[in-house]
């Protein structure tokens, strides 16, 4: 998602993070958060995006639409971080249990929502999809392999290949 996500939100995203540390549940760093994305336990995910290399983060949107779990990117990995009461920054938290921020969290969700709506409107149409049938068709014809004849060879049994051994050694 490379919506501009305006400092207001960000800023409540960052207090919903701490008011959750404090009363709820939460999954810090990408590993913790994938996890809890691929079991569906996450309510929200927060992904910074001054991450280098952005690989580390780069599957965490996919994987929120996939399991359908809101997703949003904040600015700076130090102030989540700092919010998720880490020392140092991290790039990834996910909320799992809002605790006595459940409104917050609803409201927030909601807020992403409409901003993610808002940016797909704008967003050129893309291509209509293939028919599933026709797919299909083309990947049974692309999965068919060409076989070769091969001629096999007897393997021979371990008494062909002692005699065997035997012939050349007289020779």
């Amino acid at each position: 998602m490379k919506t501009e996500v305006p400092k207001k939100l960000v800023e409540k995203i960052y207090k919903l993070v701490e008011d959750v540390r404090a009363s709820g549940k939460i999954k810090k760093g990408t590993n913790e958060a994938t996890k809890s994305v691929e079991r569906a336990e996450a309510r929200l995910v927060i992904v910074a995006s001054d991450v280098n290399p952005p690989e580390i983060i780069a599957h965490l949107p996919m994987l929120c639409e996939e399991k359908k779990i809101p997703y949003v990117q904040v600015p700076a990995k130090t102030n989540l971080g700092a919010a998720a009461g880490l020392p140092v920054g991290t790039s990834a938290v996910a909320i799992v249990q809002p605790g006595e921020a459940a409104k917050k969290l609803n409201m927030i969700i909601k807020q992403i929502n409409a901003l993610t709506k808002k940016t797909s409107k704008e967003k050129p149409a893309k291509e209509k999809p293939v028919k599933k049938e026709e797919s299909k068709k083309e990947s049974k014809e692309e999965k068919k392999p060409v076989k070769k004849e091969v001629k096999k060879e007897p393997v021979p049994t371990a008494a062909e290949l002692a005699e065997k051994k035997k012939e050349t050694e007289e020779k």
